[in-house]
């Protein structure tokens, strides 16, 4: 469903804004802990508060969507720029996949992450509303490229991850500028013929804006996902969505 489909007045209802206080990081940190230990069965240390938090947290800037009808947190991500990262000694993809070539990238890069969207806001307008803020915050801060990962659920044993794979790896694999060799690697299994890949609603809106997958999945057993390393470079937007993304970018 695109941004257009929506009507008017559910997208005046939401709202982008930057959660710079305590209290609206918490509130991401709760829809975070919901949306990962309940749909991806994730086990997370947080589950005596109720919070998924960890190291980068304090070091990221966190956006949200607000449902402006009652205030409610409806979508969040962070944002994880190179000096922050380099503060930290690495980015969050980082643990999961040896960059290869990241160094030589010649341009600022911003890393996104902990992306969730609430069950009852996953459409068109709630993503197009955080791309949106997405887009401002890369051409504010002139960052060239976006990275990060998506994830795709194992709680099949990781049939779909494989099957999303191999629909991928023909259109959307690229290691030219960057080859992410995960850490982890998902087991070999073999992908029945009528299994037909469903990407995940995040994926797949990267895949359209124009990303690509730098190398095979991880496996995350703490968060039960494989996770596939994205590379988004902003003059490569695919021009027919990228005026859901930001028409300035």
């Amino acid at each position: 469903m695109s941004v257009s489909a929506i009507p008017s007045r559910n997208l005046r209802s939401l709202q982008a804004e930057y959660l710079d206080h305590p209290g609206a990081l918490r509130e991401a940190q709760a829809l975070r802990y919901r949306v990962f230990a309940s749909e991806f069965g994730a086990s997370l240390p947080g589950a005596a508060t109720g919070l998924d938090a960890d190291e980068f947290d304090p070091h990221c800037r966190h956006l949200g969507v607000r449902d402006g009808r009652d205030g409610r947190l409806v979508a969040t991500t962070r944002l994880l720029d190179g000096d922050a990262a380099g503060r930290l000694g690495r980015f969050y993809s980082e643990g999961e996949f040896r960059l290869r070539g990241l160094d030589r990238l010649d341009a600022p890069v911003l890393e996104i992450g902990r992306t969730c969207v609430d069950p009852g806001y996953r459409n068109g307008a709630t993503i197009g509303v955080l791309w949106a803020e997405l887009a401002e915050a890369l051409n504010r801060g002139g960052y060239r490229y976006l990275i990060g990962c998506a994830s795709v659920s194992m709680r099949d044993g990781g049939l779909q991850a494989q099957a999303i794979m191999q629909k991928l790896r023909d259109t959307h694999l690229s290691t030219d500028l960057l080859h992410a060799e995960p850490m982890t690697p998902l087991p070999e299994i073999a992908v029945p013929g009528n299994v037909t890949a469903q990407l995940p609603p995040l994926l797949k809106a990267y895949m359209r804006l124009g990303a690509k997958i730098c190398g095979e999945p991880c496996w995350d057993p703490e968060f039960q996902v494989a996770d596939l390393f994205i590379l988004l470079k902003r003059e490569e937007l695919c021009p027919r969505y990228a005026r859901h993304f930001k028409a300035a970018v």
